[in-house]
């Protein structure tokens, strides 16, 4: 996937299949989508050779760069070195501890009262191959994240916005949808980057309205409750189902949410999982 680099820098070979983007337009575009930045922290995913840092280092009151290859994340501590707002971590996102990165430090506060952190907005080109992985990473440390913007293949992102019923639907649309509105912002040509890609790449923008408390589903159980309905997307969701719950109660819980057997898991809405997922959780308490 494409990766971010100033473009006033020699063009550079990419590494392993990188491409960089190299137009100052598209990368204001970018920023600008995070919308007004002056108090916020920002984390910054993949910041590669610094074009949307460098937009981010004056707008921001905190920013994160956090960069898994060694010489990149050197460079940008040499570029950004009289910055004192920015932080150049060398890391995995995923490796990242959020709760240290972000939650309540130790000895502010007072026993009994709760002080939530300021939600954090991140910025970002997502490698498609764990796109999926920090997507859901993110939501699970969604309280501290207020806006996500980022930018993905085009059909990963047309997965991620995808519709109940539609072609690209599936565990991922349901899981991002279940935690933000997403947006489909716009769609770069190769173009942009150098050298150019052979794929486009969308922006999405995923504003977190998490849905859990709304839904009835708070709790671990429903995440893997879409994971096992998806599970295998040629079965039914009852044969998907039946995995794990036993027929009778199976039966009854489709019928309590008004869903057919034979449906499949890519044709229901988060309303409709979520009945499902009440119902199997009612009678698991009754029994």
């Amino acid at each position: 996937m494409p990766r971010a680099i100033s473009a006033r820098r020699p063009q550079a070979k990419p590494k392993l299949g990188q491409h960089f983007l190299a137009s100052q337009e598209w990368a204001g575009r970018i920023v600008d989508a995070l919308g007004d930045t002056s108090e916020s922290t920002v984390l910054e995913i993949g910041p590669g050779r610094g074009i949307l840092t460098s937009l981010l280092v004056p707008r921001t009151r905190r920013l994160i760069a956090v960069e898994i290859d060694r010489v990149l994340a050197a460079q940008l501590r040499l570029k950004f070195g009289m910055a004192r707002n920015i932080e150049i971590i060398e890391a995995d996102i995923l490796a990242i501890d959020f709760d240290s990165l972000f939650g309540l430090k130790p000895g502010l506060g007072r026993p009994g009262i709760e002080i939530k952190p300021d939600p954090a907005k991140v910025v970002g080109n997502l490698p498609y191959y764990i796109t999926s992985d920090i997507l859901l990473r993110l939501f699970e440390y969604s309280k501290y994240f207020e806006t996500i913007v980022i930018m993905v293949q085009r059909e990963v992102a047309d997965r991620v916005a995808a519709a109940p019923g539609s072609r690209d639907y599936g565990l991922l649309s349901a899981t991002a949808q279940l935690y933000a509105r997403v947006e489909k912002l716009f769609t770069l040509p190769p173009g942009a980057f150098s050298p150019p890609p052979k794929v486009h790449s969308t922006v999405l923008r995923l504003t977190m309205e998490p849905r859990q408390q709304e839904l009835d589903v708070a709790g671990d159980g429903f995440i893997d409750f879409l994971r096992l309905s998806f599970g295998q997307k040629r079965k039914t969701l009852w044969n998907n189902l039946k995995t794990k719950y036993v027929e009778p109660r199976l039966k009854q819980a489709l019928a309590e949410a008004h869903v057919v057997p034979a449906a499949r898991a890519e044709t229901l809405s988060l309303e409709e999982s979520a009945a499902i997922y009440r119902a199997l959780r009612s009678s698991a308490q009754g029994s």
